[in-house]
């Protein structure tokens, strides 16, 4: 791994596509010319969204893809292409090698070898074994309101920001456009929802601060700071990575240069008021933005009292409620209110990453709905 590590290092989308490129379509187009496919670099990953450093470089990093084949060839061609490609590959590209091994705990890492037989990292699938595999969707079915709300947003993130490098069955590049992001009124949706888990712990900061919790209030300013992070992900339609990257995601979002700032006052407050105000101060930021969009009647962005207690807020359920009376889709109208999506709802690594734990939660919408 040290030799890996003195390697220039190279992005792995780029590196994935330039192997594709150079590496696998010659070998496709050489001995199955007929042959419809897609291929590209989608999935798990922090390459997938580009976050990628020379570090990555020791694990579940390298020269590999995917390649989707139509239904009808995947029995027949898939363990071809796959001897194929054993047999066939170079054993290094771009001075890396494209044969694995494994740590210990299951993750690939890349192994330098004399000669093939190359254990590989191209996974050969179709769209269709893809999106249940991965997002336990079925792509013969259209995306109903309750699977766009179980499917995490760093799950749709790795298709959206992953790359496709070629295909010529139009399957993946159809699944990739309908994930790019959510129907508008699932998007009211989970702006929603995020607007509500604001407007139910925005007072705790202060009153926390209040009795002398400075510890709490902390905490809870810092839970704060993640649901507002959140909410401008939605506003700006992009989907939020899990928490490794979500301070780096965040960096590159149009509002990071506006709202950095108050979350730096935010962390150097000494007590409850200042925290409080910097806090306000980027609550009021999110409500000019939401009336910038026109996506409700414009609601007041000002700062008042909580009912007869010396705590300021900006009263931010207000836009939640306008945005749910704006949904129009029946289906998403019969949602109940406050929920959101999985994410709102759940930060565990071994549901959002695992589709037959994180599909189970559709049950929690159908069962809300049917009381």
């Amino acid at each position: 791994m040290s030799e890996i590590m003195t390697l220039p290092f190279i992005k792995g989308l780029d590196l994935c596509e330039q192997f594709f490129a150079e590496a696998i379509r010659p070998l496709l187009t050489n001995h199955f010319p007929n042959l419809r496919y897609a291929a590209g670099r989608l999935g798990g990953g922090s390459d997938v969204l580009g976050f990628d450093t020379p570090q990555s470089r020791d694990h579940d990093w390298g020269p590999r893809g995917t390649i989707f084949l139509a239904e009808a060839d995947y029995k027949e061609l898939a363990p071809a292409i796959d001897e194929m490609l054993h047999q066939t590959l170079p054993v290094t590209f771009r001075g890396y090698p494209t044969h694995y091994g494994r740590h210990d705990d299951g993750s690939l890492n890349l192994t330098f070898i004399d000669a093939p037989p190359v254990n590989h990292a191209v996974k050969i699938s179709t769209a269709a074994r893809f999106a249940q595999s991965y997002l336990a969707v079925d792509i013969a079915q259209p995306m109903q309101p309750v699977d766009w709300l179980c499917t995490p947003s760093q799950m749709l993130g790795t298709v959206r920001y992953g790359r496709l490098f070629h295909d010529s069955l139009g399957e993946m590049t159809q699944l990739r456009q309908t994930l790019h992001f959510y129907p508008h009124d699932i998007w009211l949706y989970t702006l929603a929802g995020q607007w509500t888990r604001i407007a139910q712990e925005d007072v705790f900061v202060s009153r926390t601060g209040d009795v002398e919790d400075d510890l709490g209030s902390r905490i809870l300013a810092a839970r704060q700071v993640q649901n507002i992070m959140r909410l401008a992900f939605l506003l700006e339609k992009q989907y939020a990575p899990y928490p490794k990257w979500f301070g780096t995601a965040f960096a590159q979002l149009a509002c990071a240069d506006d709202l950095q700032p108050v979350f730096n006052q935010i962390w150097q407050a000494e007590n409850w008021q200042p925290r409080e105000a910097a806090l306000n101060e980027a609550y009021l930021y999110l409500a000019r933005w939401h009336n910038a969009l026109r996506l409700t009647k414009p609601l007041p962005a000002k700062v008042g009292f909580f009912h007869e207690r010396p705590y300021r807020v900006i009263h931010s359920e207000q836009y939640a409620d306008a945005l749910y009376d704006q949904i129009q889709d029946p289906q998403v109208r019969a949602l109940p209110r406050g929920l959101g999506n999985l994410d709102q709802l759940c930060d565990s690594t071994d549901i959002l990453s695992n589709p037959t734990r994180f599909r189970k939660f559709r049950s929690l919408f159908y069962n809300s709905i049917n009381r």
